[in-house]
């Protein structure tokens, strides 16, 4: 039986790769609805609390926006589970 060496290839088939694309995990953050939502939701939270009367001060609102707040990092971290978007320099 003979072998030959790792480097020689000789009559091997040449393998041609194609050359991965590089990704980036996902979608840039201003590039999503997700981001325009909680925005919006956050200032309309902020702004009913001026409005209506004392019954709905500051401690529910700023409540609230830490609700939804932890609700956009998980948005955020399912998106980043699952899509991939091409990276482009």
């Amino acid at each position: 039986m003979t072998t030959r060496a790792t480097t020689d290839t000789t009559g091997a088939p040449e393998v041609h790769r194609a050359e991965r694309q590089k990704s980036i995990e996902t979608k840039l953050a201003y590039k999503t609805t997700e981001l325009i939502v909680y925005v919006l939701a956050v200032l309309g939270v902020l702004i009913a609390s001026m409005i209506v009367d004392q019954s709905f001060g500051a401690d529910p609102a700023w409540r609230y926006v830490i609700y939804l707040t932890v609700g956009y990092m998980i948005s955020r971290g399912l998106a980043k589970a699952g899509s991939r978007e091409p990276y482009r320099d």
